[in-house]
This record gives structure tokens, sequence and C-alpha cells, in this order.
């Protein structure tokens, strides 16, 4: 009791948007909830006969897609039976109480989900419309970008509804996950220590793809046949490919900001901002979604190598070998952002822990 109270009386005054952010672990269920059955009914209506299905034969690209040759009335009644009753688990986990459905049922209909939506529905599609948009070259976002998009979003809101539930399971404070006396690796002293591992995992993997790129622009077919190279050429191709390897090599080194002073208080070249402190979610939350858009994009290539859409590029295996790292970059930058955020979060404005 005494240290309850001693919390409480240390627990900072904070501000009425703050304490409605706060309580994101009591709302996002319902939210997932609402998103995937509304997304559901969508896709009923698709595999009813309605027009504008976005997946398998009527992708806009369907070399990339898992389902290329799948019609709409076939996948459509699959992703809305994926869809609706993820809905339902999302909904049961965000029900207080305890519900008669074991949590390992729950949790494991929740991260299947979530596995399936990455991996089999979604491709470096989104990561190479949001490259090209930093470098000012808007892509066609085509309708299956569209969808993919509210695809992850969908996922996403599912994992925070999943995290949400397990923190309630467990009497962990839902906004921070903290209790009293938690494990010893949440701490920042642990936390700056593997998240190190983690940064320097996450610079190396881009600068090794970026080397490839950079090769062709400077006239060396690495890991590509002269062929190849001569009709990249033809189309300036490797020169838009080393402008996508410097942004990825510019990120990785970005990345050091997870680990290094000037990642927490602005560098003195930053007129304006020298000394302030850093806002953490300037960092974390495009860490973050990079990270995500990284891994979608290397298990694509994984999956396609695994189709067998590569068994004739033995000779072009720069096109293709280094993207399949991305998986490990991506959980690599994952692991160093929460890294950098148990560091920095501070006095929880939920339940005062420290």
């Amino acid at each position: 009791m005494t240290q309850v109270a001693n919390r409480d009386r240390e627990r900072p005054k904070v501000t009425r948007a703050a304490r409605f952010r706060s309580r994101w672990p009591d709302r996002i269920g319902y939210v997932a909830a609402a998103a995937l059955f509304l997304y559901g009914l969508a896709n009923v209506y698709w595999a009813l006969g309605g027009d504008g299905f976005p997946f398998g034969a009527e992708d806009a690209n369907p070399e990339y897609s898992a389902f290329e040759d799948t019609p709409a009335n076939t996948l459509a009644p699959v992703l809305a039976a994926l869809l609706l009753p993820a809905s339902a688990v999302a909904l049961l986990m965000a029900l207080p109480g305890r519900r008669r459905v074991p949590r390992n049922v729950l949790l494991g209909c929740t991260w299947c989900f979530v596995a399936v939506t990455l991996a089999a529905f979604a491709d470096f599609r989104l990561l190479g419309n949001l490259a090209y948009a930093v470098m000012l070259q808007i892509g066609a976002i085509n309708w299956t970008v569209v969808n993919q998009f509210f695809l992850v979003v969908s996922a996403g809101l599912m994992a925070a509804t999943a995290l949400a539930y397990q923190r309630r399971l467990r009497n962990a404070c839902g906004n921070c996950g903290r209790t009293d006396g938690g494990p010893d690796w949440t701490s920042p002293a642990e936390a700056a220590r593997w998240g190190r591992k983690a940064v320097r995992i996450a610079v190396i993997i881009p600068f090794v793809y970026a080397s490839t790129r950079w090769a062709w622009a400077l006239g060396i077919p690495l890991g590509i046949s002269d062929k190849l190279w001569e009709e990249g050429k033809e189309d300036h191709l490797w020169y838009w490919g080393a402008g996508l390897a410097t942004l990825g090599a510019l990120g990785a080194l970005l990345t050091l900001g997870l680990v290094q002073r000037w990642g927490e208080i602005f560098p003195r070249w930053m007129l304006g901002l020298r000394g302030k402190r850093v806002p953490p979610l300037l960092a974390i939350i495009p860490a973050s979604l990079v990270s995500l858009l990284i891994t979608i994009a290397g298990v694509m290539y994984i999956r396609l190598e695994i189709q067998g859409k590569f068994d004739n590029q033995s000779e072009d295996w720069g096109t293709t070998v280094p993207e399949m790292f991305w998986p490990l970059w991506g959980a690599a930058l994952a692991t160093a952002t929460l890294a950098y955020h148990l560091r920095r979060r501070g006095r929880c404005k939920r339940c005062g822990r420290l």
C-alpha cells in the first residue's frame, strides 16, 4: 500500500490529451473489431460478385502476388472468412473480464492472422511507394496498394489489441506494460545494452544491399549478367536504384541515433532546435513504420523464391539475394526502436511507474 501511495504522489500531472492517449488499451480492441468487420463485409460483397476486388487475378501487378491466378470468387470468400472471425477475436479480447475462450486460442488466432496478412497479401510495393514519395516521385498508387494498406493497418490494430489483452491478463499497466518488480531486460541500462547490438545489424544489412546498387550505377555489374546490366543502363534504371539505395543507407545512418546522444538531444548545427530534447515519437514512429515495411518486402522476396519465380536468375543473384536479408534488417530495426522507447519512456502517465 505504501508503494502504491508513493507512486500516486510521484505521478506527474498530465494534460487531458495525454491522459486520453494513455487510455488506448481500453479502446483499441473495439476499433480493431470494427475495422476488421467492415473490411470483412467488403470482401463478402466481392465474394458475391461485386466489382473492385483488389487481389489475386485482379491485382494490378499479379506477378508480385501470392495468388497470381486466383479469381475473385475464390479469394474474396477466403479473405472474408479470415477477417470476420478475426473481428470476433478482437472483440473478445477487448471486452473486460476473462472470457471462456482460452487465451492461447485467442492469441494464437491473432498472431496467425497477422502473419498471414503480412506475408501473403502485402508486398514491397508499400515500401516502394513510400521511397518514391520521399524522392518526390509519386508512384501510381493503385487500388491494390490501397487495400494492402488497409490490411496492414488491420493487422497492426489486431496486434495492439493482443498486446493490451496480454497486459491485462498479467495485471500490468495497459499503457506501459510495467508491473511492480518487472523484468530486468526492460530497464534503461539493459535496453541500452541489447539495443546497441540490434543497431549494428540494422546498419550493416542496408549497406550490403546498397553496395550492389551503387556498383551498378558506377558501371560494375555486381551480381547481375552483362545483358541485364545493359538493359537497365538503357532505361537509366541503375541510377534510380542507386538513389533508392542511398535512401536506405541514409536511413541506416539515422538508425545510429537510436543509441547516440544526437538521437535524444538535437545537435548544435540544427539552428532553432540545438540543445532541445528530441521528442521520442519523432524517432519511434518512422523507425517502426520502416521496420514493418522492410520486413514485408523481404518476406515477399523469400516467398517468390519459394514459389520458384527466381529459378532462372542464378546469374542475377544481386537483384534478389540482398533483399532476402531484409526481414533480419526489419527485425533488428524494430528491436533497436523498442530499446530506444524503453530508455526514453520515463514515468508512465497512467500508472506512475518509472
